[in-house]
């Protein structure tokens, strides 16, 4: 009687595990899949590309080391995509998406339509770091179709506001201008014009604490800046504001600038530094210029540590906005994948829009009309509240943060030729 039970119970264990091999464990062992569009050629973006890809590698290696999501390993598809074109940026976007990617996270699409419109089309959680005001119009557009695309962080536009506010705050602290002008170098894409704008827009709310001395355009690329440095001097403004961000031709600029500046002046180059080539570039010369990022990587305990662990993986110069940011969405994805089914994405989407995560950028939260950041000082008054908009200074060939003072790790400097 004993042999029998143990064969019938052997027998049943046996079909029992055969019987549960063919349904939960598969779907356990799946990966959860992200695709990452990364240009990986071409005349602009490449470094920006490629600092998101290594965040998200990071993040990706980091979350499977510890037992993946709910047991399921994290995989990255990477295709290339041309950025400066529709066609392009659809294919890539497509190619995905066929693929059956349970979400998308790229850095920036320079054409935001045709993106965003690929991921709504399957409703595929789509996050990304456009920071665009076309991005946002559009998801406003039809909330309904666009559900499920995120933008990490805000609008370009804060840029603009952003500077004034800055210069007004080091003013108040005791920082004295040589004047009240402002001159506006400005590119002529639709984003820097966009900066620009805002800028003015905000140089006019001022109430006469600041005006605009000067716009001067110029055209991407550029070939000689010696006639801009000669504009800069004849208006001798107290502030100059580079609106480009390519970082080889920021690095350029400042190449050139130092060799015959406007005395005085406090020059601030809009987010381009950020990219690795403007110190590899401009080296010593770097020293002393401000720039800004609405969003990028904190210098407190937390981005500490990432900034120590990402140079340790990527030796040499560190990107300070989309290496955290590419980071911080991969950990964003995981932790709401972790309490819903990463192939239910209305599910995911929604748990996106009521998520609070506090990353190395700062504190996500899409509870708002716009499915995207919230700016520190510019939206909220609370510091943990957003992502902070960051003023860095070059100092001792690294980029500090000098502002806003809840995050700042140094002090402005009179640059070399103040």
């Amino acid at each position: 009687m004993f042999h029998l039970n143990r064969r019938r119970f052997l027998l049943t264990s046996a079909a029992t595990v055969a019987a549960a091999s063919m349904v939960a464990p598969a779907f356990a062992a799946d990966p959860i899949l992200i695709g990452v569009p990364t240009a990986q050629s071409g005349p602009v973006g490449v470094a920006d590309q490629a600092d998101w890809l290594n965040g998200v590698t990071m993040a990706v290696e980091e979350i499977n080391a510890a037992g993946g999501v709910n047991g399921r390993m994290l995989e990255t598809r990477v295709v290339d995509i041309d950025l400066l074109t529709p066609e392009g940026t659809v294919a890539a976007f497509q190619s995905l998406t066929e693929q059956g990617v349970h979400a998308l996270a790229h850095s920036f699409a320079i054409i935001p339509q045709p993106a965003m419109d690929v991921a709504a089309v399957t409703g595929t959680p789509y996050l990304h770091g456009n920071t665009s005001q076309a991005s946002l119009d559009l998801f406003k557009s039809d909330p309904q179709k666009y559900r499920n695309i995120f933008q990490v962080d805000v609008a370009e536009t804060w840029y603009g506001a952003g500077l004034v506010r800055y210069i007004s705050d080091a003013k108040a602290a005791g920082w004295a201008p040589k004047n009240n002008r402002v001159h506006i170098v400005q590119e002529q894409i639709g984003y820097t014009q966009v900066i620009s704008t805002a800028t003015q827009d905000a140089i006019a709310a001022s109430n006469g604490e600041w005006a605009v001395g000067a716009i001067t355009d110029i055209q991407f690329p550029v070939q000689d800046w010696s006639p801009i440095i000669q504009a800069l001097k004849e208006q001798d403004a107290g502030v100059i504001m580079i609106d480009h961000w390519v970082a080889a031709e920021l690095a350029s600029f400042a190449n050139a600038y130092v060799l015959d500046p406007v005395p005085g002046a406090l020059v601030y180059l809009q987010y381009g530094p950020s990219q690795p080539e403007f110190l590899d570039l401009a080296a010593e010369n770097a020293e002393g210029f401000i720039w800004g990022s609405v969003i990028g990587t904190y210098a407190d305990e937390k981005g500490a540590a990432f900034r120590a662990a990402y140079q340790a993986k990527y030796p040499g110069t560190m990107g300070m906005v989309y290496t955290g940011s590419g980071y911080d969405s991969v950990h964003i994805l995981a932790q709401v994948w972790a309490i819903v089914d990463p192939g239910d994405f209305d599910a995911v989407g929604a748990a996106i829009k009521a998520i609070k995560y506090r990353g190395v950028c700062g504190t996500y939260t899409f509870a708002n009309d716009s499915n995207s950041g919230t700016s520190y000082p510019n939206q909220t008054d609370d510091p943990e509240a957003g992502q902070a908009h960051l003023i860095f200074q070059v100092q001792d060939g690294a980029h500090k943060i000098i502002a806003p003072a809840a995050f700042a790790e140094a002090a402005f400097r009179p640059a070399p030729w103040m």
